[in-house]
């Protein structure tokens, strides 16, 4: 995951979920999350999860940014947002937003987690 925001976000979840004390929509986040990192670790293409490249973001962070649906047909879906690294076979998180609902601004209001260099 990105560091440092969506590796905090994941173990603070992981916490809640494996502790009890997560609410449904905390519950939901991890069920559709859970499922959509299993499918990009498979196949970042698997087709239900709509990837595809976001050229703002790419432009924005330096390297293809790629967004991935955790869920469509749904008000303010959720979207994974991922660059491939750092190493030959790694796939980095670098975002978990809802869907931007204004396109005049749309990907400019996304908040992205820094990409680590190296593998640890």
């Amino acid at each position: 995951m990105g560091i440092p925001e969506m590796k905090k976000f994941w173990i603070e979840l992981e916490m809640k979920i494996k502790s009890g004390k997560a609410n449904k929509n905390e519950q939901r986040v991890h069920k559709k999350l859970d499922k959509a990192l299993k499918l990009i670790a498979k196949n970042p293409r698997h087709p239900g999860l709509h990837t595809h490249e976001i050229s703002k973001l790419s432009d924005k962070f330096g390297e293809k940014v790629w967004e991935s649906y955790l869920e469509n047909n749904t008000p303010k879906a959720g979207r994974i947002f991922w660059v491939y690294g750092p190493g030959k076979n790694d796939i980095t998180i670098i975002g978990l937003e809802q869907h931007p609902d204004d396109k005049s601004v749309a990907y400019s209001q996304i908040i992205l987690s820094k990409k680590e260099d190296k593998i640890n």
